[in-house]
């Protein structure tokens, strides 16, 4: 084959290749699918069930009632689930696949499951990692890791704070703040409305959430009424430093 055929040969492979999408083939969501927390919540298939606590309804007291334990994640975060594994039983095609895996693939999604998975899905997850990332111990702190790149990038870890109350307050109506580790292993704060997540191949800002903080009134509302910023100030007292410390580890190993 002289060298005219041979560059028109490999011409011609390279477009029958690009018209397959042989060449445009990437994750969705850069490497976030191989990341796992401690207990594998982006490992959770159907069928759903509600993640067992760490603690009990009272533990958080003062800081988050009782009551609101009860009907957060008793009924709200029970019925998520319930929605969801109703959702699959019609689509059998997808139901060994992992939730994180569901959520970089989700405009591929039949529209009936996307909205299912988007919503319930969503909510499932979120509260899975929030009930993690929450503890009864007071005032934990990040390991040095995690610290070092904390006051890297954000100067301090009350600068965090700050930094993260003011995304969460900014957020309407109902959703959710994330600390996240994004495609280039940075920390970030972004928000996402409803029970959407940085997972999902829907927002501008992608990652892997360190963190989240549910900003739902059902979340507050009891104690706090509409007091989102005291609830906000007050929930730092009880965050799982330990389990988030775990959790960046993960990832970025």
């Amino acid at each position: 084959m002289d060298n005219n055929s041979r560059r028109n040969f490999l011409k011609t492979s390279l477009l029958v290749a690009g018209s397959f999408g042989i060449l445009s083939l990437k994750p969705e969501i850069f490497n976030v699918y191989e990341a796992k927390t401690s207990n594998s919540i982006l490992g959770m298939k159907y069928p759903f069930s509600l993640p067992k606590l760490k603690y009990n309804s009272d533990s958080l007291e003062p800081f988050i009632d009782t009551k609101t334990m009860e009907i957060h994640y008793g009924k709200h975060h029970q019925a998520y689930i319930d929605k969801l594994n109703a959702a699959f039983e019609k689509f059998p095609e997808w139901q060994s696949k992992e939730i994180n895996e569901l959520f970089s693939k989700i405009n591929l999604l039949p529209a009936d499951l996307k909205n299912a998975v988007q919503n319930n899905g969503g909510g499932h997850f979120n509260h899975s990692l929030f009930w993690e990332i929450l503890t009864p111990e007071k005032n934990t702190n990040p390991d040095e890791i995690l610290m070092k790149k904390i006051v890297d990038t954000f100067t301090s870890i009350e600068k965090l704070k700050e930094n993260f109350n003011k995304t969460a307050l900014s957020v309407f109506g109902s959703g959710w703040a994330w600390l996240i580790v994004d495609e280039k292993k940075e920390l970030s704060i972004t928000s996402t409305s409803n029970q959407d997540n940085p997972l999902m191949n829907l927002n501008v800002i992608k990652g892997y959430p360190l963190f989240g903080i549910d900003v739902w009134e059902h979340a507050y509302y009891l104690k706090y009424q509409n007091k989102r910023a005291e609830y906000l100030n007050n929930i730092w007292n009880i965050i799982n430093w330990k389990q988030i410390s775990e959790n960046y580890k993960n990832y970025i190993k």
